[in-house]
């Protein structure tokens, strides 16, 4: 197994944007079938009125989720490093826009994005990132003083549920503490204990305001694919709101 250090943002970024433009096309309405049911619904009311606010959508992808921010009428820069996702994303600005200002660039090296944000997302985006302190030092930096930044990875203690339930009937694990890689069909994710995430959020200055682990509802489990009923039982994303300090 390839060992973490071996690793840089470089190396990631290629991987991922390298997605293919099928899986770009499945997912650009909401994303996929978790980040619709679970996650979304989460960040948009952490979020609450974004009628005028100013929005940085961190490692945006194909820019689902800064197209949903723009429709609730919040002034969106998208930041995505990946070469197919950025390119899809200005493309569909490009064929219906929403006023999205799109920028290829790493989150560990933001250019200069004008005026500070009153809110900054990331998600599922910090797990992707071999320099995650990095990119999460830049969102912070990003925010006005005061702002919000609303972040989710993929949870720490359940992070390969779907597959466990489907061969278990139950979720199983053997190690925690350890960083390792969890490869996937676009990229590499990397574990991380939530203390790491959390302590790291508490030294740059921010205070949590809130922290969630959604659960799906029974009934939309049931229309889902199989083995999803685990969602219904143990949470499989966490998701952090969090200020920044004065």
């Amino acid at each position: 197994m390839r060992e973490i250090p071996q690793w840089t943002n470089d190396m990631a970024i290629r991987q991922w944007g390298a997605m293919p433009r099928t899986v770009l096309e499945q997912t650009e309405h909401g994303g996929d079938f978790a980040k619709r049911h679970l996650i979304n619904p989460v960040l948009l009311r952490m979020l609450g009125d974004l009628n005028g606010q100013r929005v940085l959508d961190a490692g945006c992808g194909n820019g689902y989720l800064s197209r949903m921010l723009a429709e609730r009428h919040a002034q969106v820069v998208g930041v995505e490093p990946g070469q197919s996702l950025y390119e899809f994303a200005v493309e569909r600005e490009t064929a219906a826009p929403l006023g999205i200002r799109y920028v290829q660039a790493d989150l560990c090296a933001l250019p200069d994005l004008g005026a500070p944000f009153d809110a900054v997302v990331a998600s599922m985006v910090l797990p992707a990132i071999p320099d995650w302190t990095g990119a999460m030092r830049a969102c912070v930096d990003a925010l006005k003083p005061g702002g919000l930044f609303v972040f989710t990875v993929n949870h720490p203690c359940f992070e390969q549920l779907w597959p466990s339930w489907r061969e278990h009937g139950e979720y199983r694990t053997r190690r925690y503490l350890a960083e390792y890689e969890i490869p996937g069909p676009s990229g590499v994710d990397f574990h991380r204990t939530i203390a790491t995430y959390l302590n790291q959020l508490v030294s740059l200055g921010c205070q949590i305001a809130e922290i969630a682990e959604p659960g799906l509802a029974p009934e939309t489990a049931a229309d889902g694919p199989d083995g999803i009923d685990a969602y219904v039982h143990l949470p499989n994303f966490l998701v952090v709101a969090a200020r920044r300090g004065s």
